[in-house]
């Protein structure tokens, strides 16, 4: 009994350290509430120190029957180490792993924006590539359509022509083509003859008709025929001949020698017989002894000296120019411009070359001739005719054709 008392007592008074022990953890969790893990060793190093202490106790009056306890206790606190050192191992794993999922979320992210760039872009081009094709395929099939429609009102022409013709529209035709030749000839070769000629037979085409409705025309035709014929006939060729001859002669012509004016009659002075005159009679002898040897005469008047190289070669191409200038007048009916040139040509020619030649008088001669012919010529400004064949030939074969409706225009 005594012994159980002791030892119950014992264990009442071991206990006290263990209960005053546990009343001090709250204080101590207060004071580190902050940091869980420390609380934890704080309290864990408590109880161990508690235990520690009781089992001292315990050891000293039991030491046989507590040890084994006080083994399983350190063995506990072991644990509990490793558990929180797994714990905390295992958090920061997680830590790391999250990160590196993190890292490979945005990593996959960007990739994807990336991608979606590339194909908004890929689609912008495609749009845009596609609407081009639309605008070029568009406007192929409005010039396909206007090509079209060309060929179309061709083709409605020459219907309307095949079903308007008749067999003899030809004719007309043909003279039409010959009144504008004549209009050419008339205007631009001024030849009358050849275009009295094309108009005559025109009139003649248009007579073959045998057509009523054309005797308008035909009075118009003989109008200009009679006008034509009234026009003054130049040898406009024959004149161009005879210039053109003249030019070729130029280098021919020799020239005038120096030309010099007339010279004072001499009297030679006679000798008297008078002794008082020995002093004059002295003097003429000695004038006709000298006389013999040197002659002087007095000449009044300008003197033309001869023609250097040059000069002559100046001359000559001055004197063609003139006779191309007048050229050039016939065929543009300037007859003041004409008869200039011919004038000039003929004063360079009696002045600088020898008129005792022939070539020189037959030259002059030539001129003289073309100056006299006139070239003014009034021409017509327009044949009545050509206007009113003109405006049959389109009514008769050129009608014009509305164009067929659309299927637009239909709607």
């Amino acid at each position: 009994m005594t012994d159980n008392n002791k030892t119950s007592g014992t264990d009442k008074n071991a206990s006290v350290p263990a209960s005053s022990t546990g009343k001090e953890k709250p204080a101590s969790a207060k004071k580190a509430s902050n940091s869980p893990t420390n609380n934890a060793n704080a309290s864990t190093d408590k109880t161990a120190s508690a235990n520690a202490a009781a089992s001292a106790e315990n050891t000293k009056q039991a030491p046989t029957t507590d040890a084994k306890p006080a083994e399983k206790k350190k063995g506990g606190n072991k644990l509990a180490t490793v558990a929180i050192v797994l714990v905390i191992a295992l958090g920061a794993g997680l830590y790391y792993h999250g990160h590196q999922q993190a890292l490979q979320t945005h990593a996959q992210l960007a990739a994807m924006n990336s991608q979606i760039s590339d194909l908004k872009q890929a689609l912008a081009s495609s749009a845009d590539n596609a609407e081009a094709a639309v605008k070029k395929a568009t406007q192929d099939t409005h010039v396909l359509i206007a090509q079209q429609d060309k060929t179309i009102n061709s083709l409605q022409k020459a219907l309307a022509d095949m079903k308007g013709r008749r067999p003899n529209d030809w004719l007309l035709a043909e003279a039409e083509y010959l009144v504008n030749q004549a209009g050419r000839q008339l205007w631009l070769e001024r030849d009358v003859l050849t275009a009295t000629t094309l108009m005559e037979t025109a009139d003649q085409r248009i007579a073959e008709l045998n057509d009523p409705s054309l005797t308008p025309i035909r009075q118009a035709m003989a109008k200009d025929i009679q006008q034509l014929k009234a026009i003054k006939r130049i040898d406009v060729d024959g004149i161009v001949l005879r210039l053109t001859s003249l030019q070729q002669e130029v280098d021919k012509l020799p020239l005038a020698n120096a030309i010099m004016p007339d010279a004072q009659e001499f009297t030679p002075e006679t000798v008297s017989t008078n002794v008082d005159d020995w002093q004059q009679n002295l003097k003429a002898s000695l004038n006709d002894f000298v006389g013999q040897f040197i002659t002087y005469r007095k000449r009044d008047g300008n003197v033309i000296p001869l023609l250097t190289p040059a000069q002559t070669f100046y001359l000559q191409e001055n004197l063609k120019a003139k006779l191309d200038q007048a050229m050039t007048a016939v065929y543009r009916d300037n007859g003041r411009l004409y008869a200039e040139s011919l004038k000039t040509a003929t004063a360079w020619a009696e002045r600088f070359y020898n008129q005792d030649a022939k070539i020189t008088e037959s030259f002059i001669d030539t001129l003289n001739y073309l100056s006299q012919q006139t070239i003014d010529v009034s021409y017509p400004d327009a044949l009545n005719s050509q206007q009113l064949v003109s405006d049959m030939l389109a009514e008769r074969l050129r009608r014009d054709l509305a164009p067929l409706p659309t299927e637009g225009a239909s709607q």
